[in-house]
């Protein structure tokens, strides 16, 4: 009988990739192996899972609003649904194992799991965890990390310093250079920039771009900006008439390796797995950590990698006066970004799928 495990999480596509990445690494070991997915139903991975070739069930969970507290009054019957779906899904399904990579759903199924006595596996890509992880972690089997340190929030002794799965195929840049320049029609004569918002694009990061398209064209840098598929049509509207050449906006970068073969520096969120991206390709980076997110979990990312001296942190409020200055002296200073370069390379764990998927099966085998 085939083995069976259930992979939960999302929300975004720091969730979602690497939690495909692992079902992949999964299926590259055992073939057979039968694989389901549990995410929130209106979020991202309940299409780019299916594409993938997976099945996934939707649970109608959300988080906590901080916005508007008077949004929250259904989130106690959104979570008792979650955990009866929940539990009909462990039923019906039986998986060996459970992996919660983090996201709305990961909390009830995992949960559930624990309960009906399932071993679980939490994937903790940040290197300060959520509240739901820490609570879900006393009864883990185990625990795979991306950064050293979290046996101040852990059980040290079901910890596995792994790094944080990639897109394997989005990281592989060698060779790819000369397609890119053709690809985004720019000139390799001039220096490029790529600012990436991530799957859902970053305000800041776009009005950053958009208040300083002049400045670029003065400094002749081409800049690949990714700005998100929310943001898309605005911008494009709004500076159809005044976006120059070397201004290549885009919502989503789908061959996203192309565009960092041709980066000589890469501007981005602090999110798990784009620094683990960041860090296999090993370009100068600077980040600007999201200051929306849960423990402001982006600015302790980013500071982990300050620290080991492997990139530019500029603060979410301080971008607009700050931000294109800085990428602009990187760009003069060749020492500086070399430096950064080996020191963000040095970080990379390319192979964190496959470690993880076996830590899966070994827990399946016992």
């Amino acid at each position: 009988m085939a083995n069976k495990v259930i992979i939960s999480g999302g929300g975004t596509g720091g969730h979602v990739f690497p939690a495909i990445a692992i079902a992949n690494a999964l299926r590259s070991i055992q073939p057979d192996i039968e694989i389901l997915f549990v995410g929130a139903n209106g979020k991202m991975e309940m299409e780019k899972v299916p594409d993938a070739g997976y099945d996934i069930f939707g649970l109608d969970i959300r988080g906590f609003n901080r916005e508007s507290l008077a949004k929250n009054i259904t989130l106690p019957f959104k979570v008792v649904g979650s955990m009866l779906k929940s539990k009909k899904i462990l039923k019906d399904f039986k998986p060996d194992v459970v992996v919660g990579v983090g996201g709305y759903a990961s909390g009830p199924i995992l949960m559930m799991a624990n309960f009906l006595g399932i071993p679980t596996l939490i994937q903790e890509q940040n290197s300060f965890p959520g509240k739901t992880n820490i609570s879900l972690a006393k009864q883990a089997k185990k625990i795979c990390v991306a950064y050293d340190g979290l046996q101040k929030y852990f059980p040290e002794d079901k910890i596995i310093l792994t790094g944080n799965p990639i897109r394997r195929s989005s990281v592989l840049i060698e060779g790819k250079r000369e397609q890119a320049i053709e690809m985004f029609d720019i000139d390799a004569s001039h220096p490029t920039i790529l600012v990436t918002g991530g799957s859902l694009g970053a305000k800041t990061l776009n009005d950053c771009v958009k208040a300083n398209i002049q400045k670029f064209v003065d400094a002749e840098v081409q800049v690949i900006w990714q700005c998100g598929g929310n943001y898309f049509e605005p911008l494009a509207d709004e500076l159809v008439d005044t976006l120059p050449e070397n201004i290549k906006l885009t919502p989503f970068l789908t061959h996203i390796d192309y565009a960092y073969s041709i980066a000589d520096v890469v501007i981005a969120r602090a999110g798990a797995c784009t620094i683990s991206e960041l860090c296999a390709v090993g370009k100068p980076t600077i980040l600007v950590p999201s200051p929306n997110v849960a423990e402001d979990h982006q600015t302790k990312n980013a500071l982990a990698l300050v620290n080991k001296n492997a990139t530019i942190l500029v603060k979410d409020s301080e971008a607009k006066d700050t931000l294109v200055d800085t990428v602009l002296s990187l760009l003069h200073d060749d020492n500086r970004r070399l430096t950064l370069g080996e020191n963000i390379k040095s970080l990379a764990k390319e192979d964190a799928d496959e470690t993880i998927a076996w830590e899966i099966l070994k827990l399946i085998s016992k």
